[in-house]
């Protein structure tokens, strides 16, 4: 209700602006005798407007009073020294600077209260978020409440349960060498291999995109995934040598650590991919 609110404002508010506008074109091709008169008071009403648009409402009504006391009496020079008659056109400078001020702080207004929510809405999407876009993998966050789970479930039914974690070696050096769409690529089908080497019930995860780095949670113990390394090793394997071997014009290679879980060792989701991470180093 509330972002609508601010979107009917700040439509409101811009339509507003270029009714001024027209009416400004109006009011001054209607005065050709006074042409550079309404001008410089029309650069001076804008300049008022935009330096409320990047301040406050405060400020610009301070500088729109000062426009009118300046105009005005201006108008007195000339009604006095001068002669000139004061008409109603007088006015209208006088009605139109706080006028335009105040639309200027409506869309002001309004748009920092869309910037505003939409900042919160891709934060909160950011911390909700389960899902990564590119690969449709879960990420960190579903990791530690699935790892939660089976954690228990280990300790309880006595369920061997192991986790893998996986990177591409020289990721920062192969980066270089290729272009940034060809490393999205490489990072999709990379996820993709991976999640052809598990089982159903097993889970795959991407920890990091950066220094791409997956998480494979595996209901068997160092044995079993020891099979699904190998299997994972010589898919990379054809994916280098096969028909989508000129794809990169670099030959990619996983480094994978794995580490089996015991309560007693590991009591938390992060503890879990510490170790396995520590296991890691050793695959050079």
């Amino acid at each position: 209700m509330k972002r609508n609110q601010s979107n009917l404002v700040s439509d409101v508010a811009f339509l507003l602006l270029f009714v001024i506008c027209f009416i400004c074109i109006v009011f001054i091709a209607g005065k050709p005798d006074q042409y550079i008169q309404n001008i410089i008071f029309l650069n001076i009403t804008f300049m008022i407007a935009i330096v409320t648009y990047f301040t406050s409402l405060t400020v610009g009504l301070i500088l729109s009073i000062i426009f009118i006391f300046g105009s005005g009496t201006f108008t007195l020079y000339q009604s006095v020294v001068q002669g000139s008659t004061v008409g109603n056109d007088s006015y209208f400078w006088l009605i139109l600077a706080p006028t335009i001020t105040y639309v200027t702080w409506l869309l002001t207004r309004a748009n920092k209260q869309l910037q505003d929510e939409k900042d919160q809405l891709q934060k909160s999407n950011i911390s909700l978020a389960t899902m990564d876009e590119n690969t449709n993998l879960k990420n960190s966050l579903s990791f530690q409440r699935d790892a939660t789970v089976f954690m228990a479930l280990s300790t309880r039914y006595d369920i061997p349960l192991t986790l893998l974690v996986i990177n591409v070696k020289y990721w920062d050096e192969i980066r270089r060498m290729t272009s940034e769409e060809d490393m999205t690529a490489a990072l999709y089908d990379v996820s993709m291999l991976s999640q052809t080497s598990i089982r159903t019930n097993d889970s795959l995860y991407i920890f990091d995109k950066e220094n791409p780095t997956w998480g494979m949670m595996l209901f068997t113990d160092r044995q079993g995934a020891n099979i699904v390394i190998e299997r994972l090793r010589e898919k990379v394997i054809n994916l280098n040598t096969g028909d989508n071997a000129d794809k990169y014009k670099i030959e990619l290679s996983l480094r994978v650590g794995s580490v089996e879980y015991h309560s007693e060792a590991i009591s938390t989701p992060l503890d879990f991919i510490i170790e396995a991470k520590k296991e890691l180093e050793y695959d050079v």
